[in-house]
Parts: C-alpha cells; sequence; structure tokens
C-alpha cells in the first residue's frame, strides 16, 4: 500500500501567523493508505485478498472511493455497465465475511470457557454472537451497539474490520463535482441509512487543480466550477473529523503549530501530546480563544481584557483553544 502523510488544512494557522511573525508554520498531519486491489473473493484470498485485508485492519476508518462516472475508456472489471451500490457491496461483503472468519474462530472456544462460569468470556461471548447475528445479515458490525463499558471494551479488542467508521467517497466527472449526480445521490441515501459519511469529488478535476502552480490559478478553477474549496482539502477535514480528532495550537516567535488531540480530552491529557512530561507535571493551562486572539491582536491585549483563561485538570480542550502549559517535572 501507498502511505501518504497529508496536511490538515487550517486557515486559523496562517491568520495567527500574521499575527505572530513566527518561524514557521506547522500544520496537524494525518496518514492516507491507498490500499488497492480489493476484489470479489478476497475474504478467500483472491487476488492480494489477505494481504489487503490485513491493511485495513491497521488502519482507524476506511475511505471507501467509488466509481461514479460514466467513462468508455475506464473499463469496469468484466466489461459491465457503472454500478455503484454493487462495487460497495462487493468491498462490503468481503469484509463482512472476513469479519464472520474472526468471529467463527473465536465464538466456540468462548463458549467453553464461559460455561465454566467465566464472566469475561461470557461477555465476550454475548459480543460474538450479536455481531454474528448483524453479519450473517449482510449488514456491517458497526450497525450494533452495546450499552455496558465492557461490552464495549471486548467489541474494540475484536479490531473487526467494519466496525471501523466510514467515509464513502463519489469519485464523480468534472461536471456534477459540485452537485453530484445520479450515481453518487444513491451511495449518499445507503451512507444515511448506514449512519455513515458520504462526499462527492471529482479526482481527475482534482488533478488537474493540484498540477496548477500558483494559489490564484487554483482559486480560479475552483471558482469556475463553483466550488469553495478543493476536494482533496474537504477529504482531509471529513476524514479527520471522522476519527473524533481536534486540534489545539500553540504560538510563538518559534513556530505556530496545531496539535491533534481527541474530542473530549481534558487539557493533562492534551498537555501530553506535546511530551508526556507535561502530562505527568501538569500545573495548569493558560488557553486563549482563538476568535479572542484575532480580536485582540496579541497576547498583551488578551491579557488586559481578560480574556486570558487560566484552566486546572478537569478543563474539556476545546477545538482552535491556542494553549500554554504549565508543568512541573
Amino acid at each position: 500500500p501507498n502511505l501518504g502523510v497529508i496536511s490538515v488544512p487550517d486557515e486559523r494557522l496562517n491568520k495567527l501567523a500574521e499575527i505572530v511573525h513566527p518561524g514557521r508554520i506547522v500544520p496537524a498531519t494525518c496518514e492516507i493508505v491507498d490500499i488497492a486491489g480489493l476484489v470479489k473473493g478476497a475474504s478467500k484470498g483472491e487476488g492480494l485478498g489477505n494481504k489487503f485485508l490485513g491493511n485495513i485492519r491497521e488502519c482507524d476508518a476506511i475511505i471507501h472511493v467509488i466509481r461514479c462516472f460514466e467513462d468508455d475508456n475506464v473499463v469496469r472489471e468484466g466489461g459491465m455497465a457503472v454500478n455503484p451500490i454493487e462495487d460497495k457491496e462487493i468491498i462490503d461483503t468481503e469484509l463482512q465475511l472476513k469479519d464472520l472468519e474472526t468471529i467463527e474462530s473465536q465464538l466456540a472456544k468462548q463458549q467453553k470457557i464461559a460455561a465454566t462460569g467465566n464472566k469475561d468470556a461470557k461477555i465476550l461471548v454475548s459480543v460474538l454472537e450479536a455481531y454474528k447475528e448483524v453479519l450473517e445479515q449482510g449488514k456491517n458490525a458497526r450497525s450494533v451497539e452495546f450499552e455496558s463499558k465492557e461490552e464495549q471494551q471486548a467489541a474494540h479488542d475484536l479490531f473487526l474490520l467494519t466496525t471501523k467508521p466510514v467515509l464513502y467517497v463519489c469519485n464523480v466527472d468534472e461536471s456534477s463535482a459540485k452537485t453530484g449526480n445520479e450515481y453518487s445521490k444513491q451511495i449518499e441515501k445507503i451512507a444515511s441509512e448506514e449512519g455513515a459519511e458520504a462526499m462527492v469529488i471529482a479526482a481527475k478535476t482534482e488533478e488537474d487543480i493540484a498540477s496548477l502552480d500558483s494559489y490564484e490559478d487554483k482559486q480560479m478553477f475552483l471558482e469556475e466550477l463553483g466550488l469553495e474549496e478543493s476536494g482533496v482539502n474537504r477529504l482531509i477535514n471529513k476524514a479527520y473529523h471522522l476519527l473524533n480528532l481536534q486540534t489545539f495550537i500553540t504560538a510563538g516567535e518559534m513556530e505556530v503549530k496545531a496539535w491533534t488531540f481527541h474530542k473530549g480530552w481534558k487539557a493533562p491529557q492534551c498537555a501530553g501530546v506535546i511530551h508526556t512530561d507535561f502530562e505527568k507535571g501538569f500545573i495548569r493551562a493558560e488557553v486563549i480563544k482563538y476568535e479572542d486572539y484575532i480580536k485582540y491582536g496579541s497576547e498583551a491585549a488578551i491579557r488586559e481584557a481578560g480574556k486570558l483563561g487560566i484552566e486546572g485538570k478537569e478543563y474539556v480542550v476545546q477545538d482552535g483553544d491556542i494553549m500554554h502549559f504549565r508543568f512541573n517535572v
């Protein structure tokens, strides 16, 4: 698989840099793995099935790109007509079959252990049986929700392929880049029913945009298509939020830097993203809201206006917070 380390677009960093004049700007990043070659029968080892399914298991979320365009020069497997729903279902089925294989390999063993009265095995059996039932109906494991923390943990530890969050990317022709088309609307409807995310992108057009040298030329191209930002930027931001990730920022003369954290994390956990010592010796966090930084134009003016927040260990960090951590080692 090809691995791409992608910068997460964030205009807030550029706005802060205009105020702070740092030595450099460091955006947040995420890794996108291009896993090609998954074909019908992959769960049984067809093509490079087992290897590719292993690559998917290592990922945190799945971006499933689906053909939603007509082009006689791009032949679909077997020379068949364009059928995005069938393409989606082929991949779904292969992942579901692999998950069923995982479950069935564990279920008999865990049932024997549960019969001895082992509490953990009983919990795991109930989780495995719930997953088995929906997978045998041709549904994805992510459609099952567990109430107890013990069941949720047992489910998480199985690392099933179809429990991963999914973003369906409908690859359309240029004329459909803004509004989508009949094919993409079919996928969007199914995604909505599944509780999954979907978006439209014209990959060939994105390639043309990327080949342009200047930012101005790229913006003109987007405006001609009636788009506010490139599909690539929208895709990266969607993937970032699909993983429940957010950004806090540090701003100083040396650098303006975006740091990635999981939504809901508290100040000490976010301090640990910078360095483990920051979390261990956490004393407090000085927090400036992004809007206040832009409004007042300097840290000194923010302090004078009383807009610098002093937060303790229970503070839940918000997306876009500008943070300075005080710690003791």
